[in-house]
């Protein structure tokens, strides 16, 4: 009845589903077809992405308290796997680490590295169609 009655709000919870299965098939992609290694570089530019969207990041730098085990949970690898590719994208001069802070240091480079095309994430007109000024 919700839906029937205010089809704004239905509209709104069918955008959010298309999106959600839109980012789902993004990381089934990045589980079955890319290395670790593009993996993280792919994870560190999604998360870069949605929180420069919300004017959550500093130049190329955000708040990172996620800890070398909750990436390995996240990215189905072993946290020495997850060290390793850590090292290997610091040192080809990707991104550093500070006091929980993730600085990418070359965003473009990345970007090619974890094959990152923001466009599934939607943020470009994201319920611009549902604005209630319309």
């Amino acid at each position: 009845r919700l839906m029937r009655d205010h089809p704004r709000i239905s509209q709104a919870l069918y955008w959010n589903e298309l999106v959600n299965m839109s980012v789902q098939r993004e990381w089934t992609v990045d589980l079955g077809q890319r290395s670790a290694y593009e993996r993280l570089a792919h994870l560190f530019c999604e998360l870069y992405v949605r929180l420069f969207t919300v004017e959550l990041t500093s130049g190329h730098s955000f708040d990172f308290p996620l800890t070398q085990t909750d990436l390995a949970d996240a990215m189905g690898l072993t946290t020495v796997h997850v060290n390793r590719m850590l090292r290997q994208l610091r040192e080809d001069g990707l991104i550093e680490f500070d006091r929980k802070r993730l600085d990418i240091l070359d965003l473009d480079r990345l970007k090619q590295v974890g094959m990152f095309n923001a466009k599934y994430l939607h943020l470009d007109r994201e319920g611009r169609h549902l604005d209630a000024n319309d």
